[in-house]
């Protein structure tokens, strides 16, 4: 390209990959995507490389459970389907890939379990290219059903022809501590108790411990919080281990004292080790890479840790002058070990730690009583005479003993022909498969809180499609007019197959965890095995005149086994256009101008066995085997989901590309939603699967590129997303107003009400009064709504701001990762602060003395509020129990709902590339170090003990934590060598 000819400063055009694999020049689509390079998402490590998207696209929001190797929610434009599936399709070199998480539903809604991660994790960031996200339906609508809500094209690296023998070395280690603003900051004051219930001091059970024939100083072991008497160092107690005659302070009284080691001495610091090499070359007729790499990883939880070996394989040969063959494929084996416990369960240590606690107990004492018997050796006991456990085990049996593993197997890649018939049309045919198979096994041991038990789970899936493309690129008139587009066909096939099983009463054996080793007849496994495909037919053409006018138009017809048989095959098509209007512009201002819009329609298809009624086995009576319907009736009159979106778009850059903006508005719809809605139990069933609802998101999303800087040795480029999406629930079934999507502890459930945002919390409220004040009862606390909408967990907007410098060899950059709006229940804080653990509980009040002071001497507080006749409260109640008023006894579900915003230091990095003289010298091609940090600071936040965005598991059941995580701040160092 001659570039004195390029006169308006364009330069080269961008090139995208959109649906299909196909690449395009950016600026004739008319539809918004945006693109990400593999450097972008390489450089910081993390077990799932979809965080690192978060800030980098507009419209995308990205949301980590954060759990090591956890699962990650990804949704662009909002939530569309009420029930299914919202996640983004992920493509790879044209394999559709997997992206499903197989935790249980108890785990997903806080009752317990582990978060095993999305399957999308087993990507590569090493071996990525680019990263194109297509956001709308206009411009995913090839992929018909399955791309409802959005692709995320990755294209990986390949070897270059006529290039030697690339090799490339890449190793990093990283380190992480937690952020200690994001977990409990422990009262020192005052230990073990409900309250003043005990004996002569109230606080302490009177015991004869030595057989002195006087009652000593107890501790009450059963009472998991911290509401108990004032520490006091001259005060000689019995406490957990003066009842463990393995101990070293056995039938010793010790200080009543606050620990010196509280529970954030129970993590540890995280280790990340990636190490890679690589091999990528070729000649004129062929190309090749083969790439290797080793991620090893401990968690910040003892007895934790990710291992991972992928290998990718790929090339392509020239047959002939018209015939080339090409394939990829990539092998990763995943395993994880003690991955970590989650919401309301004795398997995740913050249970007790954020929830329910003494803070006398020191966490090192626990870590040694455990580590010198290797005994359940708690500080939640019975009694003083039956020390097993009666609510929560030593944290330490916990990570050792009640651990978890799981190792998958994947394989995903393709082969593909090409035929060129001639100057303008080829045709591609392709096979591709991604198939995994996954093991989890879970283990209670004999001694701890809960029953003994062991759990074996079986997953596997397999996806083949068989995809068949004739493509043509003409010009005509010149080269003024272009026609470009494709027709074809693909042929898609699914299996899934998952079994569960588990010992029944308990374990036989200690340490044999085998189904075998079951105390009472295990029930029979629950299996899972369905089978299911598609059929597609689409076409695909593109107009082009004079680089200047575009318009494009997409078909798609699709046949889902999934459906009624009879009525089971539908359309998709979509439309776009853009007009480059910067070509009748002369001026040295703008570089480039244009406008853009589309219209399409995509949709969901149902999920497998929701259309004909079957029967499940539940066991057998007297040897003969019994059937029964499941509760949910399935709807031989199941259809697609259907999703309508209008988009309008306008690009502009300014002074040679110093300055640009990409701006998108879009309407998009959601009719015919597939649901479960109750029925009466009278015919049988508590539910039926229906097409019912309708669901709206509209929204904006900016994309600002700027160079504020450009000189020889000095370069400032800045990149800027932000996006504002507004969903609303217009209706639901029939007369329905609202459709549970969970119910969780605390009295909250998560919900689609009609007229509201999708994803709503309700539980119970403060009552006000005409000017919003809260009113007060007669009994001095606060008077408690019935339940309502409390909140909702969809941001207002999402943005990320990024700068990057250039001084010579050095590159320097950060990103400000920011989400404004959306709400949060905490279970940790609805408990934490009634058990009295949290340092908030203790303080001065009004008259001057300490808060949890009985109100005789001087105690207890005067809530804010009005009494119901509108005078001001003057009522005080008392703060000494875990009666207080600011935990789960006295204060509603709101007081527990925290607005989830948050402005992060995401990421930042320095590198230095070594001068072409030294690495001349030393015969290679690049060399250059990198240091990193990954969550290093959060500038503002408005959830109190917590980050903001930890969270369950991927899926639709957002804004509630229990035992939630804190964030991680990683510091690495990373080595690449080129040769």
């Amino acid at each position: 390209i001659n570039v004195t000819m390029n006169s308006t400063g364009t330069d080269l055009e961008t090139v995208i990959v959109t649906a299909l694999g196909i690449s395009r020049d950016k600026k004739s689509l008319g539809y918004s995507t945006q693109k990400v390079s593999g450097e972008e998402v390489s450089r910081i490590k993390d077990a799932n490389f979809v965080n690192a998207l978060s800030g980098k696209i507009s419209g995308v929001q990205i949301k980590s459970s954060g759990t090591m190797g956890g699962s990650t929610n990804v949704v662009i434009r909002g939530s569309g389907s009420l029930t299914g599936n919202n996640q983004a399709l992920f493509v790879v070199d044209g394999v559709l890939i997997n992206n499903d998480n197989t935790n249980t539903s108890e785990q997903r809604t806080g009752r317990g379990g582990y978060d095993y991660g999305n399957a999308a994790s087993d990507i590569n960031p090493d071996d990525i290219e680019s990263i194109n996200v297509l956001k709308g339906g206009a411009a995913s609508a090839l992929y018909g059903s399955k791309a409802a809500n959005g692709v995320i094209i990755i294209t990986t690296k390949k070897g270059k022809s006529n290039s030697g023998l690339g090799i490339t070395v890449n190793s990093s280690l990283s380190l992480g501590n937690i952020d200690k603003s994001t977990y409990a900051e422990y009262q020192k004051s005052y230990g073990a108790g409900y309250g003043p219930y005990y004996g002569s001091t109230g606080y302490f059970e009177d015991i004869d411990i030595d057989g002195d024939g006087n009652t000593d100083l107890v501790v009450p072991s059963t009472e998991d919080a911290s509401f108990g008497a004032a520490f006091d160092p001259s005060l000689m107690v019995y406490q957990w281990d003066s009842f463990y005659p393995e101990l070293d302070n056995f039938g010793k009284a010790t200080p009543w004292v606050a620990a010196e080691n509280d529970p954030l001495s129970f993590f540890n610091t995280a280790v990340t080790t990636v190490n890679s090499v690589s091999f990528a070359g070729g000649t004129d007729k062929s190309t090749y890479r083969l790439g290797y790499t080793n991620f090893n990883q401990t968690g910040i939880l003892p007895n934790s840790s990710i291992k991972k070996n992928i290998i990718d394989l790929g090339g392509s040969f020239k047959l002939s002058d018209k015939f080339t063959i090409s394939s990829k494929l990539n092998y990763t084996n995943t395993a994880g070990l003690g991955r970590y416990g989650t919401g309301y369960d004795s398997r995740n240590p913050n249970q007790s730690f954020k929830q329910w606690y003494q803070v006398n107990v020191d966490i090192q004492d626990q870590r040694a009583a455990y580590f010198k018997t290797r005994k359940n050796i708690t500080w939640n006991t019975n009694s003083s005479s039956d020390t097993s456990p009666i609510y929560f085990d030593n944290p330490y049996w916990t990570r050792y003993e009640n651990f978890q593993t799981d190792e998958r197997n994947r394989i995903m890649g393709h082969v593909s022909l090409n035929y060129k018939l001639n100057d303008w049309l080829d045709f591609m045919t392709r096979a591709t498969i991604d198939n995994f198979n996954e093991i989890q096994e879970e283990r209670t041991a004999i001694g701890s809180v809960d029953t003994s038990q062991y759990i074996k789970r079986l997953n596997s899936f397999n996806n083949n499609t068989y995809d068949f493309f004739l493509n043509f690129n003409k010009y005509f008139m010149g080269d003024k007019l272009s026609l470009r587009g494709l027709i074809g066909s693909t042929i898609e096939r699914n299996a899934l197959n998952r079994t569960s099983a588990s010992t029944t009463g308990g374990l036989v054996v200690p340490g044999l965890y085998s189904l075998s080793n079951s105390k009472e007849l295990s029930s029979a496994p629950t299996e899972y095995a369905p089978v299911w495909g598609r059929n597609s037919y689409f076409t695909n053409a593109s107009l082009g005149y004079d680089n200047t006018f575009f318009i494009e138009g997409t078909y798609r017809t699709e046949k889902a086994s999934t459906l009624p048989h009879d009525d089971d095959t539908f359309s998709y098509s979509s439309i776009s256009g853009s007009f480059v209007f910067s070509k009748f512009i002369k001026s040295d201002i703008l570089s480039f101008g244009k406008i853009r819009a589309g219209y399409a329609g995509t949709g969901n298809a149902a999920s497998p066995l929701s259309v004909y009624d079957v029967y499940s086995s539940t066991g057998n009576l007297n040897g003969n085997p019994l059937y029964s319907l499941p509760g949910t009736k399935n709807n031989a009159n199941l259809k697609d989901e259907q999703t309508k979106e209008f988009e309008v778009g306008l690009e502009m850059n300014f002074f040679k590309k110093r300055l640009g903006f990409d701006l998108s508005i879009y309407d998009k719809k959601s009719l015919d939603n597939i649901m479960s809605v109750s029925v009466s139990t009278a015919t049988g069933y508590n539910s039926q699967w229906v097409n019912a609802g309708e669901m709206t998101n509209k929204g904006v999303e900016l994309s600002l590129n700027a160079k504020p800087i450009v000189k020889d040795n000095f370069t400032w480029g800045m990149n800027i997303n932000w996006s504002k999406n507004t969903n609303e629930v217009v209706s639901l079934y029939k007369d329905v107003k609202e459709l549970q999507l969970a119910s969780v502890q605390g009295g909250i459930s998560i919900n689609a009400t009609v007229g509201e945002p999708y994803g709503t919390i309700k539980g119970t409220d403060y009552i006000y009064d005409n000017d919003g004040n809260r009113v007060i009862g007669s009994n001095g606390y606060y008077k408690i709504s019935e339940k309502k909408i409390i909140g909702n967990v969809n941001p207002d907007w999402i943005a990320g701001i990024n700068n990057s410098f250039k001084y010579k060899n050095f590159n320097f950059s950060f990103l400000i990762d920011m989400k404004k709006g959306g709400d949060v229940f905490s279970l940790d804080t609805r408990y934490g602060y009634a058990t009295g653990i949290y340092a908030n509980t203790v303080f001065t009040n009004d008259l001057g003395n300490p808060v949890r002071n009985s109100i005789a001497n001087g105690g207890g507080v005067v809530l804010d509020g009005v009494l119901e006749d509108g005078s001001q409260n003057t009522y005080r109640v008392s703060a000494d129990t875990y009666k207080n008023p600011w935990g789960y006894k006295h204060a509603p579900a709101k007081a527990f709902t925290y607005d989830a915003s948050y402005v992060k230091l995401r990421e930042m990095s320095l590198s230095y590339s070594f001068p072409k003289k030294t690495i001349e010298r030393m015969k290679i091609s690049n060399l250059s170090v990198t240091a990193t940090g990954k969550n290093l600071w959060i500038i503002h936040k408005n959830t109190p003990y917590a980050d903001p965005e930890a969270g369950l598991s991927s899926g639709n059941v957002q804004g509630y934590q229990s035992g939630a995580y804190p964030a991680i701040k990683e510091y690495g160092l990373n080595l690449k060598i080129q040769i």
